[in-house]
């Protein structure tokens, strides 16, 4: 075997050792660029922002102050029609429910046979009891003209007269009977006592009815009235003369005007009666529940859009930007809604500058990238 030569040994294993060390060179800082290059992507997505948004800040707005309460709607005034006779049979039903009436207009007729009966009898007694006056005062006329002493005793003289004053009490009686009998006979037809709206009826054709039987019911000039439900708290805040916004089922609306504070509260509620008259052509029907506004003045409020607030078990919250486009979460009070608009009562002060939207996608402490409105300038 042929020997190597020393010197050629050194140089072969001088360049394998420089081979090696340039491999391991090559292959850790290609590692610590893998490294770098990982540590920066996991810092990129925090440098960036979370969501791109306006902004708005609280606008001071002048609103007014308003109370609401619910109630019914009443008829102002009912009027109860009903029979004044007693025992008569209704032949004739003219009026019905929903009809507009007038006072004095025929709503139902009696059978009146009877009552004619008893009329002409009461005629008669007249004038039987007329003929009999005549008879007595033609004898008192008689007597007083030949009151000499002997012709007459003082007996006959005073029997005369008072025939003549009895008579004439009869004829009294008589024509008082007559009277009642054509009071009956008028009230064989059932007149209505105001003007007004047919609200029910009971009158049947064919039924006898009793003295004081309810048949009709109007609500008097068909004029309506609002019956709210406030607290004894709020009734110093009412007065007569105040305007009211009225709502009822299926979007009806209407205003109002105060009519009358309840002078009592009652024991059990604590609740107070307001009286507020309103119109009866606009929709409201007796009987309707309704919500009401009473207008109290005006008041400087700061508000907000409701898209700049987010609710969060219970609280609301808005965001602040801060210099660093970094948003801070805030708690905030709100009170009356307006539109779009909501009072801000307590939690913020009037120059912070809020995100306007997309605030229920957003962190304490996020990043984020504020925007230019349409009108290209940032909402403020």
């Amino acid at each position: 075997m042929k020997r190597l030569n020393p010197t050629k040994t050194l140089s072969i294993v001088a360049v394998l050792l420089f081979l090696s060390g340039t491999v391991w060179w090559r292959v850790n800082a290609t590692g610590a660029e893998d490294n770098s290059a990982g540590s920066a992507s996991r810092e990129a997505p925090g440098a960036k922002p979370a969501l791109t948004v306006t902004t708005v800040t609280p606008t001071a707005m002048e609103w007014p102050i308003k109370l609401s309460a619910t109630g019914n709607i009443e008829a102002w005034q009912e009027a109860l029609v009903g029979s004044e006779v007693n025992g008569l049979r209704l032949t004739e039903v003219r009026g019905n429910v929903g009809e507009m009436v007038r006072r004095g207009q025929i709503l139902a007729v009696f059978s009146d046979v009877t009552i004619k009966a008893d009329v002409a009898i009461a005629k008669a007694a007249v004038a039987e009891v007329e003929a009999m006056l005549a008879e007595a005062r033609a004898n008192a006329d008689r007597t007083r003209k030949t009151q000499a002493p002997g012709v007459m005793s003082a007996q006959q003289i005073s029997g005369y007269l008072t025939a003549e004053q009895t008579a004439s009490a009869r004829l009294e009686s008589a024509r008082a009977q007559l009277v009642n009998q054509q009071t009956r006979l008028e009230q064989t037809q059932l007149l209505a006592p105001d003007d007004g709206l047919i609200s029910s009826r009971t009158a049947t054709v064919g039924a006898v009815v009793q003295a004081g039987q309810e048949l009709f019911r109007l609500i008097r000039a068909n004029r309506l009235e609002w019956r709210a439900e406030v607290t004894a708290a709020d009734l110093p805040r009412l007065q007569e003369g105040q305007t009211v916004t009225l709502a009822a089922a299926g979007g009806i609306t209407q205003k109002g005007t105060v009519r009358m504070v309840a002078p009592t509260v009652d024991r059990q509620t604590r609740m107070a009666i307001i009286y507020v008259d309103i119109s009866s052509d606009t929709g409201f029907k007796a009987g309707m529940f309704a919500r009401g506004d009473f207008a109290l003045g005006q008041s400087t409020v700061l508000a907000l859009p409701q898209n700049a607030i987010v609710q969060r078990e219970g609280f609301n919250y808005v965001y602040r930007l801060e210099n660093d486009n970094k948003v801070s979460q805030l708690k905030v009070e709100i009170g009356r809604r307006q539109g779009d608009q909501v009072e801000i009562t307590a939690g913020l002060e009037p120059e912070a500058k809020l995100v306007a939207t997309g605030t229920a996608f957003l962190a304490d402490g996020d990043t984020v990238r504020v925007v230019e409105n349409s009108d290209g300038q940032v909402r403020s």
